[in-house]
């Protein structure tokens, strides 16, 4: 979550002192449901799919503080107590996978950045028992500043069920080296051990890259370079380090921040980025067109409740009553996250699976 800059939002200052509440935007989407709140800094958010039950699928999200932690709620946004993970170092960014293969046994994963000690955590799911021997040092041999303070995380799972953590940091190298990739396998003892198999990534240089996203059934990686727009490549190591396109490179109010995908098809569906500065996402085409497979147009501009966002996520899947299209879930800076129903966010422009 980027911290606004006082003077900026002198008029919003000036309401909160006065006791009045800042206009809410009655044009925004309202979320049908708002979690409760975490203790210190919402961040990013993830979806496990209970695929035996659906209606007990679960929201991971993180808490970004020094005395941070990794929250579960449930589908109705209550936090599930003994499923919480606290006492972790500015945990940033999660995402998880499923079927990792460790014991033996297909096993599912949440894996987040924990900036302060240059790590990954990793936690098996449902349960959320560590896999990581207390930690996968990231980024090693690094020395520039803020080199190795993890933001980023995404997990890529190849068609031959190999899975990569495509990890990103506070700052890095602006040509082909500030994203690295890591094959994620069993250590022998049932944790997870992580090899880095390349380095790539355009970078700016304006600010910062936090938001990726893999698409495993077209086998892309996306990433927002922040205040400049959202880089696609290649997810296998072995199809190279070209970038393949950059879009959303105008429209953005301030920060390119969360991506998510909805996906109709293998191969048809959105790309939904954050505007965090708008409070709103904009929504781009998943395919490109028949002249340039790359190119993803802009589709619809989304306003949302959820302020200032940075992290989001979707699945396309029914869960419940309440979501019976796909739920996309949405940080929001009062500490909480937003679950909003796929049609509403669809509206009338986009199509519904």
């Amino acid at each position: 979550m980027k911290r606004r800059n006082l003077y900026s939002f002198a008029p919003l200052a000036l309401l909160t002192l006065m006791g009045c509440k800042p206009a809410v935007d009655t044009n925004a989407i309202k979320p049908v449901i708002v979690t409760e709140a975490v203790k210190y800094d919402t961040d990013d958010p993830a979806i496990w799919v209970n695929k035996a039950d659906p209606a007990k699928s679960l929201i991971i999200g993180t808490d970004k503080d020094a005395d941070g932690a990794l929250y579960v709620f449930d589908l109705q946004g209550k936090i599930v107590k003994d499923k919480v993970v606290r006492g972790l170092q500015r945990p940033n960014n999660v995402d998880l996978a499923y079927g990792l293969m460790l014991n033996g046994k297909p096993t599912d994963i949440a894996i987040i950045t924990e900036r302060i000690s240059h790590k990954l955590r990793i936690y098996s799911l449902p349960d959320m028992k560590p896999v990581d021997k207390g930690g996968i040092d990231m980024f090693v041999g690094e020395t520039g500043m803020e080199y190795r303070d993890l933001m980023g995380i995404s997990i890529y799972t190849a068609k031959d069920g190999k899975m990569y953590a495509i990890v990103g940091r506070k700052n890095g190298p602006k040509t082909g080296g500030y994203i690295w990739q890591y094959l994620l396998a069993d250590d022998g003892t049932g944790n997870v051990k992580a090899t880095l198999v390349r380095k790539f990534g355009e970078y700016s240089g304006k600010k910062e890259i936090e938001s990726i996203a893999v698409d495993n059934e077209l086998g892309y990686i996306y990433y927002s370079d922040e205040q400049t727009g959202v880089r696609q490549y290649y997810a296998d190591p072995e199809k190279g380090n070209q970038q393949l396109s950059i879009f959303g490179t105008t429209g953005f109010k301030a920060d390119h921040e969360g991506i998510s995908i909805y996906k109709l098809t293998d191969s048809t569906g959105y790309i939904l980025v954050s505007d965090q500065g708008a409070n709103r996402f904009q929504i781009f085409s998943r395919e490109g067109t028949k002249q340039n497979p790359f190119e993803h147009k802009l589709l619809k501009m989304a306003n949302v409740q959820a302020t200032q966002s940075d992290g989001s996520e979707v699945v396309n899947v029914p869960l419940n009553d309440t979501f019976k299209h796909g739920l996309f879930v949405v940080m929001s800076d009062d500490r909480t996250f937003h679950y909003y129903r796929w049609e509403d966010i669809a509206g009338k422009e986009l199509k519904i699976k």
